[in-house]
């Protein structure tokens, strides 16, 4: 048997352990379900809010849906360990919508999966391969991770997992750093020879948290393939104990043959503040101008401006109830006719462990 593999093992006897208690005590299990009811003004006929391929939450008008359910497992690494989360729901039909069809890979294979990698941990690096969350961004796809119930443009329109490797290096309790060696941008199956490079610069002190995180790979398929470059800045403020800011900035760029370059750019504002005891409210401003209609599909500058009204009567309840209003410069929002803008009222209830 190898030292580092010893080691786990005099620790956990050293302690007074068996290597099952030990074991044991780095297992983890965790689950929950979303549930929501929305309702678009625009009565949508399709029942669809957002624009396609987006949506992962509140995606259906006027029904009372299943957002998101999931359970997985997870061994804390000493030093090897792993995560496998599995979930249903309308957000993980919207997630892996745009995995490239190919033998042994497609929306069918992945629909069900969320996370599935294995990690190791020595000293300050720490590696993970397979299929993991993302990098990019602030918001995360399970619901009771974010200020507000809906996401972003900025995150609906940018990666929430990644298939590859991650190597991350603690320099010191504030300092990181991660390198990414990715299939592409939130996919899993490859529709190109090209990989991509990720990289995170992070800081987390006790008030103030940011990250610089980038991206570069080639994106798409045959004559339609291009260099994307991509660049995400986040940071969060804890202002007071009950007030909290975080602001988000984008900005890509892909090569297109026989066309300029497409480009990208988009930016947040976020604020949460605790009233009292188990209530809150937060707010999100936000501008994504896709002025040459790569990312979502027209060329079109988005704001949007949402509130959000959060109670948590206990530990691992989420109630949040919020609106919103989406305007664009086209028309691209469910009718009929189309339109330039949306108003949505959710109600959400996200209950986990």
């Amino acid at each position: 048997m190898a030292p580092s593999c010893l080691a786990p093992l005099l620790s956990s006897l050293l302690l007074g352990q068996s290597p099952a208690e030990s074991l044991a005590s780095r297992l983890k299990v965790e689950g929950g379900a979303d549930v929501y009811y929305g309702y678009n003004s625009n009565r949508p006929a399709g029942g669809a809010n957002f624009l396609p391929g987006t949506g992962t939450t509140a995606l259906r008008d006027n029904a009372f849906t299943l957002n998101l359910a999931s359970l997985g497992v997870s061994l804390e690494p000493a030093p090897v360990g792993f995560h496998v989360l599995v979930g249903l729901g309308t957000a993980v039909d919207v997630v892996h919508a745009a995995e490239p069809e190919a033998p042994g890979s497609g929306p069918e294979v992945w629909r069900l999966l969320q996370q599935a990698s294995v990690s190791y941990v020595h000293g300050p690096l720490a590696l993970e391969a397979g299929i993991y969350p993302s990098h990019i961004g602030l918001e995360v796809l399970p619901s009771q991770g974010n200020w507000t119930y809906t996401r972003s443009w900025m995150g609906e329109l940018s990666p929430y997992y990644q298939a590859g490797l991650k190597g991350t290096w603690t320099f010191s309790k504030e300092w990181s750093a991660q390198l990414h060696v990715l299939n592409g941008w939130q996919t899993i199956g490859e529709n190109n020879r090209g990989k991509a490079l990720g990289t995170q610069v992070a800081y987390a002190g006790e008030r103030l948290s940011a990250s610089f995180n980038t991206f570069i790979g080639e994106e798409g398929s045959g004559g339609d393939a291009g260099l994307r470059l991509f660049g995400d800045l986040v940071a969060t403020l804890r202002v007071t104990e009950v007030l909290s800011l975080a602001a988000t900035a984008d900005v890509g760029t892909q090569r297109r043959p026989g066309q300029p370059a497409a480009v990208w750019y988009a930016a947040a504002l976020n604020g949460r503040f605790q009233v009292a005891g188990p209530v809150a409210v937060a707010a999100r401003a936000e501008l994504f101008d896709d002025r040459s209609g790569l990312i979502s599909g027209t060329v079109q500058r988005l704001v949007e401006g949402t509130l959000t009204l959060e109670v948590r009567p206990v530990e691992h309840l989420v109630l949040k109830l919020e609106a919103r209003h989406d305007r664009s410069r086209a028309d691209v929002f469910g009718g009929p006719p189309p339109r330039s803008t949306q108003t949505l009222v959710v109600a959400g209830a996200t209950a986990f462990f």
